[in-house]
């Protein structure tokens, strides 16, 4: 496997951003951004290069070179704003989770969770940090909840990915041990490892061939 190419807000990037605001007659930058996926994908360069502190309203429409007005056109508040980020990085980092048809099996999925949760640190340093996780937790419920749901996305994928493979014992499961409850297990062990940067999954592999095939 391997990671996409990651760039800053630089040459490249500031170009891309600069192609999707309008520039007025005399009076500088026009305060309409062209899509809201604009201002979300300066919003994911801002916690690449300084974390999420660096999301608010005013340093965004900086980053945009447009007025914060525009900002409130797409978000009411910073924590709408951080809640959006927080679903775009999420997005960004386990854009695949839930397509277990690009997984041969269960293990393969898992797999791929830890790959991408490695990317996704070197993409975004810091974001699977305790500090981060607080620092979301700290914002409103949209923001809780964004996390949440991102966190239900992959635990979707990951039971798609189970259900759909032809390896696993008839016998692996029974009306006490689900399908379901084997999935919270994998997640939270998953977690563990995202709060600890350790992407070794070799453990946890072992433990789902083990129970599973």
């Amino acid at each position: 496997m391997q990671g996409k190419a990651q760039r800053g807000l630089t040459e490249a990037g500031r170009a891309g951003i600069l192609n999707i605001v309008h520039f007025g007659r005399g009076d500088g930058l026009n305060t309409v951004v062209t899509s809201k996926e604009a201002i979300l994908a300066t919003c994911r360069e801002l916690v690449h290069t300084q974390g999420w502190a660096a999301v608010n309203i005013r340093s965004v429409a900086q980053a945009c070179q447009i007025s914060t007005g525009s900002i409130y056109n797409y978000f009411n508040s910073k924590s709408d704003l951080i809640a959006a980020a927080v679903e775009s990085v999420w997005q960004d980092i386990f854009h695949d989770a839930n397509r277990p048809e690009v997984f041969g099996s269960f293990t393969d999925c898992v797999q791929w969770v830890f790959w991408q949760m490695e990317q996704g640190e070197k993409k975004y340093p810091g974001v699977f940090t305790l500090h981060s996780i607080w620092f979301v937790e700290e914002e409103k419920s949209s923001a809780r909840r964004r996390m949440a749901e991102s966190w239900q996305h992959i635990q979707s994928g990951l039971l798609l990915a189970l259900q759909q493979d032809q390896r696993v014992r008839p016998e692996a499961f029974d009306a006490a041990f689900t399908q379901e409850k084997f999935v919270e297990i994998v997640f939270s062990l998953i977690m563990a490892a995202l709060l600890q940067h350790d992407y070794n999954c070799d453990g946890v592999l072992g433990m789902i061939d083990r129970v599973l095939y």
